[in-house]
């Protein structure tokens, strides 16, 4: 019998390695993981062909269980970005039994023309020993490449929800902060990491101050991330008191931090951070992950420790209300319903199932998987493991019987060829 732990979320990593049934969705052959597709969609807006890059998560690709629609996440300069931003969702959403994010479809826009889609204004003028190419300013057309014929793809081709984040570094950043001022319903969270918002002596950022302070924002997010390009030692009162041009990327983005963070009665769910150990370059990935973590506080369950406590008077009622009453929450916020994500709730079943006084709990657990995922083979499996501890062998093997008319599994069948030799 294996020792119960304490700790919930020790003991969902062991149980999850201990657990897992199904193999891994990515893997197309033993020699090729696979992360993603490349797609392509031809825009007659842009008037080109365009290449995106697609996740979606390992749970959508398991025929057996029901449909599920899932948050997109939309990411500038995405073949940069895809592989390091899958990997972070991947991780807190699903490895080692984390639920600090949501799995989510991931769709990274690599760029055709980076000036053009991303500045929202036209600029022709030296910038160092650089001349922005003719096309720049072409960012409101590109949103509505995105509004209309992008997203649109997407949520058609996809198992996608209407729930959107945005995210974009640099001139990608810029094209954010835009979409935000133009478009507020494109996105539910946009995240804007080091924008460049000196660009055209800082048009837009001047323009962001006061439509954001005219307008309502209630059940938008935005986070900021700043990196340290300041000179060594200087600090953020000087920067702010510079003129030269080499402060004025830091400085743009204080102004417009400090002005967003001021604004009192938006409704804007806003946050930023100066990330002083991260230059423009190195600053993405820790900005993503602090953004994760922002945007959803609401979507981890916490409160299960008291259900691992041998003191604890805390009943399989009190558990099935706390995750009943989470997935309420959650759905609220996604703005559509949202059930207790399978593989989770199967890991959390496991955790109880070998000590006689929680017994009860992974029973109802084990339950919850089966209404709710009536197609799945893995959760009549689970179920009569969950019988087969409460040494009810006859109901065991009902349950592997099942699981095997609902879908091919190795497991069931090794389990019921054992039973039926034991009950001879």
């Amino acid at each position: 019998m294996k020792k119960l732990l304490l700790i919930p979320a020790i003991a969902l990593c062991l149980i999850n390695c201990e657990t897992q049934k199904s193999p891994e969705k990515n893997v197309e052959n033993d020699n090729t993981i696979v992360v993603g597709k490349k797609d392509q969609i031809f825009s007659d807006i842009l008037q080109e062909e365009r290449e995106i890059w697609v996740h979606v998560p390992e749970s959508a690709m398991d025929e057996s269980t029901e449909i599920a629609r899932y948050p997109v996440l939309y990411l500038l300069d995405g073949d940069g970005h895809f592989y390091s931003v899958t990997g972070m969702i991947k991780q807190l959403s699903t490895t080692n039994g984390n639920t600090v994010s949501p799995e989510m479809i991931i769709v990274g826009i690599p760029n055709t023309d980076r000036t053009r889609d991303l500045t929202p204004t036209h600029v022709n003028e030296m910038f160092g020993d650089t001349i922005f190419p003719k096309t720049s300013g072409g960012g409101d057309t590109f949103l509505d490449f995105l509004e209309k014929e992008l997203i649109p793809h997407i949520e058609k081709t996809y198992p996608a929800s209407g729930y959107r984040t945005f995210i974009g570094h640099s001139f990608g950043g810029l094209a954010v902060i835009n979409a935000l001022v133009e478009r507020p319903y494109l996105f539910n969270n946009y995240v804007a990491i080091d924008p460049s918002l000196w660009w055209d002596n800082q048009k837009l950022l001047k323009r962001a101050e006061n439509v954001l302070t005219a307008n309502n924002y209630e059940g938008k997010s935005l986070y900021v991330g700043v990196a340290n390009t300041m000179d060594e030692g200087m600090r953020f009162d000087e920067v702010e008191k510079d003129t030269s041009e080499a402060t004025d990327h830091i400085r743009s983005i204080l102004q417009f931090a400090k002005a967003t963070k001021s604004i009192e009665d938006n409704g804007l769910n806003f946050e930023w951070k100066y990330y002083e150990n991260d230059s423009h370059g190195s600053v993405p990935l820790i900005t993503e992950y602090d953004a994760v973590r922002f945007l959803f506080p609401w979507y981890e369950l916490k409160g299960l420790d008291k259900f691992f406590d041998p003191a604890s008077t805390a009943s399989v009622e009190d558990l099935m209300s706390l995750i009943h009453s989470h997935y309420e929450n959650v759905s609220a916020n996604f703005g559509y319903k949202v059930l207790p994500p399978e593989s989770f709730i199967n890991q959390l079943g496991y955790a109880f199932i070998d000590n006689p006084k929680t017994q009860d709990k992974a029973n109802a657990l084990f339950s919850m998987n089966v209404q709710n995922y009536p197609n799945s083979s893995n959760v009549y499996d689970s179920m009569g493991d969950c019988y087969l501890a409460q040494q009810d062998s006859v109901k065991a093997l009902e349950l592997f019987k099942k699981a095997l008319e609902v879908g091919e599994n190795d497991y069931s069948q090794e389990k019921i060829d054992m039973l039926t030799e034991n009950l001879k």
